[in-house]
């Protein structure tokens, strides 16, 4: 049976940032965050070492050069 959940004294910039991740989402508030807490939940899982290469491979990062550019950017960015 579904529960009822409060989360009180959520800070103003905070919420505002829900509801521009929930307008982008074409969601309600209120389903941005179930989403962000399911998504949350199912990451608390163990991967296979099979799962993380296919979750690796998912993210478009294929070769150690471009992690490297990726990392460099980062840096040289801050």
């Amino acid at each position: 049976m579904p529960i009822h959940l409060s989360i009180k004294n959520v800070p103003d910039h905070i919420a505002k940032q829900l509801r521009r991740r929930a307008a982008k989402n074409h969601r309600s508030l209120q389903g941005e965050l179930l989403v962000i807490l399911e998504e949350t939940v199912k990451r608390e899982k163990k991967l296979t070492p099979l799962e993380l290469i296919a979750e690796l491979r998912a993210s478009g990062l294929r070769t150690g050069a471009e992690s490297t550019k990726i990392v460099r950017t980062e840096r040289d960015g801050r």
